[in-house]
């Protein structure tokens, strides 16, 4: 698919896939002129709820960056619920590819919060898409544990009874819709069997895994299953005082990790060396 998508950076834009229209935002460099980071949000999130990592990320790597809301999320259509309970598979399989083609994506980083982190991952792990060179995982998600599923609960019932409802609907269009299809699916039963373990295991590029210390949506063992079972250079950066969301927490650090890998991988990149050396370039940290 050639491109179709008109790169404003620092506007809000809309495209179309599957006939559902997405919102966009964009900074930095077109894809025509630098390497692209992919931004792909939490559960919850939506484009604007980046709110300004995304600029501080061009502004810190030079790369373009480009976020959107997933259908059912911020401007974006809503999505018909019940929500499959493989949504994020289907979302990295049906739809990922579909928004690189249209931005024009050549090179560069899928970058993931959360339910996003397990979308990268899938989409890095199970599509062949040689464009992508890396992979950011913020506070993802592989399989479900007993503390995270009770902070859903948890969740479900604030929005119900406090004003979590008002404060989302700022950033969601269809707010109930965002809600539900996220928070019922998480609250499935079936959904306790939900694993995605097994992606790690394809992938192939170098990854940058963080989390916060006091995450209460997912335990150190999600990022430990990344360090056991894959194959690609995997950096691990854990951040005190920091719970699900570390580039709103401890923005500075997770800034910091996020252009640090960059410029590492994109210093391999130029030299045309093989990933294993960014494995050596890391054997210090």
């Amino acid at each position: 698919m050639s491109k179709v998508f008109e790169w404003r950076a620092g506007k809000e834009a809309f495209l179309t896939v599957d006939d559902m229209r997405l919102e966009t935002r964009c900074f930095g460099p077109a894809p025509e002129h630098a390497p692209t980071i992919i931004m792909l949000h939490e559960g919850l999130g939506s484009a604007s709820l980046w709110k300004d990592f995304p600029e501080k990320i061009a502004d810190a790597t030079g790369f373009g960056v480009f976020a959107y809301s997933r259908c059912g999320y911020g401007a974006s259509d809503p999505v018909p619920l019940p929500r499959a309970l493989d949504y994020m598979t289907q979302e990295a399989e049906n739809t990922l590819s579909k928004v690189l083609d249209q931005i024009g994506f050549r090179r560069g980083i899928l970058l993931g919060h959360s339910d996003g982190a397990s979308i990268a991952a899938l989409y890095a792990g199970g599509v062949s898409d040689h464009r992508v060179r890396g992979v950011i995982l913020i506070a993802p998600h592989f399989f479900t544990e007993p503390d995270q599923l009770e902070a859903i609960a948890e969740a479900k019932e604030a929005y119900e009874k406090t004003d979590l409802r008002e404060r989302l609907a700022r950033h969601h269009h269809h707010v109930d819709n965002t809600f539900r299809g996220w928070n019922n699916a998480w609250l499935d039963p079936e959904f306790k069997e939900w694993n995605i373990s097994e992606t790690i295991d394809y992938l192939r590029i170098p990854v940058l895994a963080i989390q916060g210390v006091n995450d209460q949506y997912g335990t150190i063992a999600q990022i430990q299953e990344i360090e056991t079972r894959c194959y690609s250079p995997v950096e691990v950066v854990m951040l005190d005082d920091c719970k699900h969301s570390p580039h709103i927490e401890q923005t500075d650090k997770t800034l910091q990790s996020i252009a640090s890998f960059v410029q590492r991988l994109e210093t391999i990149e130029k030299s045309g060396h093989i990933a294993v050396e960014f494995a050596n370039d890391n054997s210090g940290l």
